[in-house]
C-alpha cells in the first residue's frame, strides 16, 4: 500500500509505503523532506537489506513520490468542490440497556460529517470520560462519501450522573453539545402513555360492542310486542 499527501498550499507531505502479511504489517518506508524511516520486522539478513532499502529508497524519491504528488493534485484539481465541502454532523446520545451487565450502555455517535476529522468527546459531569473506559472511536465512511464516528461508556444501574456528548468539526462555528440524564424511572415513564392509550381504545370498543348487542337482544322484544299488539286490536268477528 502506497499513500502520499498534501498540506496547506499545495506543499508535499510525507508518503509512506507499507507491506503486509497475513493481515499484520510487516515493513513500513516513510518519506519526508528527503528523509527516509524504516521499520520492519523483515527476517532477511542485515546485509541483504541493506542494498535492498537503497534501491527502494531511490525509486520512492526519484518515481513514486513524484508520480503519487502529481495523480493527488490532478485528482483535487477535478473534485476540489467535493473535497472542499463542508457538512456538520448529526449528533446523538443514545442509552440502551445491557441485558448481559445489568445496567447501561451510553453512546455516543457523530455521523454524516465532512471532512473526516472530528473531536468527539463523552463528559461525565462536565468532566471528559477517561480513555481507558472507553469503547470504539474508530472512524468509518459511510455509503454517501461522509464519515461517522461512535464512543460508547458501559454504566451500571445505580449510575446517576449526567453524561454529554461533544463535537467539534470544520463544520462547526461552536462546539456542539448533547446531553442525557439519567433516570432509572424513565423506560416506565415512557411506557405510561402508550399503556394508557391503549385502555383508553378498549374501553372505547367495549362500549360501542356493549351498545351493539344491547340493540340487537331489544330489537326482537319491540318486533314481537307490535305484533301481538296488533293481534289483539283484530276484532274478533271478522
Amino acid at each position: 500500500m502506497v499513500l502520499c499527501e498534501l498540506l496547506n498550499n499545495d506543499k508535499p507531505g510525507q508518503m509512506i509505503t507499507r507491506s503486509a502479511s497475513k493481515g499484520f504489517t510487516t515493513d513500513e518506508l516513510c518519506y519526508l523532506d528527503g528523509k527516509f524511516t524504516y521499520q520492519g520486522t523483515s527476517y532477511i539478513p542485515q546485509q541483504e537489506l541493506q542494498p535492498h532499502l537503497q534501491l527502494s529508497m531511490w525509486r520512492h524519491e526519484n518515481l513514486y513520490y513524484p508520480a503519487c504528488i502529481k495523480i493527488l493534485k490532478n485528482y483535487l484539481k477535478k473534485r476540489t468542490n467535493q473535497v472542499n465541502r463542508k457538512v456538520k454532523p448529526r449528533l446523538k446520545l443514545i442509552q440502551k440497556a445491557n441485558t448481559d451487565s445489568g445496567g447501561s450502555r451510553v453512546s455516543c455517535l457523530a455521523t454524516g460529517f465532512y471532512p473526516r476529522h472530528i473531536n468527539l468527546t463523552l463528559y461525565r459531569d462536565g468532566q471528559p470520560v477517561a480513555d481507558h473506559e472507553i469503547t470504539g472511536g474508530d472512524l468509518l465512511p459511510n455509503g454517501d462519501g461522509t464519515y461517522q464516528m461512535r464512543k460508547s461508556l458501559e454504566i451500571n444501574a445505580a449510575d446517576k450522573h449526567k453524561y454529554t456528548c461533544s463535537a467539534t468539526h470544520l463544520s462547526l462555528d461552536n462546539k456542539l453539545d448533547i446531553n442525557l440524564e439519567f433516570d432509572p424511572g424513565e423506560p416506565f415513564k415512557s411506557v405510561i402513555p402508550s399503556v394508557l392509550t391503549i385502555l383508553a381504545l378498549v374501553l372505547v370498543f367495549g362500549v360501542v360492542i356493549y351498545k351493539c348487542r344491547r340493540r340487537r337482544a331489544a330489537s326482537p322484544k319491540s318486533d314481537y310486542s307490535t305484533a301481538s299488539t296488533s293481534e289483539e286490536n283484530v276484532d274478533p268477528a271478522s
